[in-house]
């Protein structure tokens, strides 16, 4: 099975928390949103027997882990009081703030839409709408429906076979891509891999086995490759951090259908990722391993100088090794690394001894996002549709 996650409590919560807010007003609003959820939700419980909690604890701890701001996390251990226990918008605003009821509020909204089925001509229309409708009011709130996703799929085990399969499909069509446009590919992948397992479980260990066979020879050859790129950068004096990287089942599984290729044949089986300074050593790095190492024609990608419209930076180059073994390299920033994982979210850093400023946070990422916005992006027409709407009411 391929969740094997632990559930945290509330002290891990703000363990996570305290790793990047220093602020005690704000760690106070955290706890406070977690001892009020605990009380309005008591008594309720998931399909697995657990306390409700568990799931709101865990949508707390992602988003804590994603270093989103104080309102987003206490949003996340409130995001079902309103639709699970009956407080209104108002007492919720009463209680913390506007801010934090207008988060939860949303959450609550789009969680009321309902997807319709592949065969509807207007199924793609009605999944973007639901995602342009919650963009059009705050970006976090998209971010908490993710986080949120992603812990029901964590625990979907407990649902009937043909739920499974539903939501399962749901979240690959809309969920995923989503986090993928977003950026948060930490997300994306957990998703993919999840819904994987539920929609095509014999791939999902056909695949599963394929790795595993290769484990043992893989590790061995990322070690040594790790090895030697890593004693050439310290002998140019570039500091670093370097790894293996390993591809998620999903991706694996649609490079195979969709290139034709079999399992043997992706290059980027063996992968290597460097986190350097600057933009300078990164560019410092790659010429150090194209000078030792034969690169492959046509598989050096700058997305630092032309970053992905997900605003993903990376240099990647494929290279040949020992014994003609293939290496996909990618080198990155530390800032890089961290928007490459938690995409939009790592925007909303939290700076100490400065308040933090949710409307400056939200313009700056709308601005970085404004290809999100593009009619020749995602859908045709579904820009117009988004105006359209976003003019009127919403009623839902």
């Amino acid at each position: 099975m391929v969740n094997d996650h632990m559930n945290p409590g509330v002290d891990d919560v703000m363990d996570e928390a305290r790793k990047y807010i220093h602020d005690p007003i704000s760690l106070t609003l955290i706890e406070r949103a977690a001892n009020y959820a605990s009380v309005h939700h008591a008594g309720q419980f998931r399909r697995s027997g657990e306390p409700y909690t568990v799931h709101l604890n865990s949508v707390a701890y992602i988003l804590a882990t994603l270093r989103v701001g104080p309102q987003t996390i206490a949003a996340g251990f409130l995001h079902d009081v309103i639709e699970d226990c009956g407080i209104s918008h108002d007492e919720l605003a009463a209680e913390f703030d506007p801010e934090i009821a207008d988060l939860v509020e949303s959450v609550t909204k789009i969680g009321t839409l309902q997807f319709k089925g592949k065969n509807d001509p207007e199924y793609q229309a009605a999944n973007h709408r639901k995602i342009f409708i919650a963009m059009a009011r705050d970006v976090r709130v998209i971010i908490i429906k993710l986080v949120d996703r992603l812990h029901n799929m964590r625990t979907l085990q407990y649902q009937p076979e043909a739920s499974q399969k539903r939501i399962a499909q749901e979240t690959l069509d809309v969920y995923a891509p989503i986090a993928h446009r977003l950026g948060i590919s930490a997300i994306k992948n957990e998703l993919e891999d999840l819904c994987f397992y539920y929609l095509n479980r014999d791939e999902y260990y056909r695949i599963a086995r394929l790795v595993e066979a290769k484990k043992a020879e893989r590790d061995a050859n990322v070690s040594q490759m790790i090895a030697e790129i890593s004693e050439m950068l310290r002998e140019h004096e570039i500091p670093h951090r370097i790894f293996g990287r390993s591809k998620h089942l999903y991706s694996i599984y649609r490079k195979m259908i969709t290139k034709h290729k079999r399992f043997d044949e992706i290059l980027d089986l063996l992968a290597i990722r460097i986190v350097t300074g600057t933009k300078q050593s990164c560019y410092e790095t790659l010429g150090y391993i194209h000078a030792k190492y034969h690169p492959i024609p046509g598989r050096l990608k700058d997305y630092i100088a032309v970053p992905k419209t997900n605003m993903y930076q990376s240099l990647h180059t494929t290279i040949i090794g020992e014994n003609a073994r293939i290496f996909e390299v990618q080198i990155r920033t530390e800032e890089m690394d961290a928007i490459a994982e938690r995409g939009v979210a790592a925007h909303w850093r939290y700076k100490e001894g400065s308040k933090y400023d949710a409307r400056a946070e939200q313009k700056e990422i709308e601005d970085k996002l404004a290809w999100f916005k593009n009619k020749t992006q995602l859908l045709p027409n579904i820009w117009k549709l988004f105006s359209m709407m976003s003019s009127q009411p919403m009623s839902m």
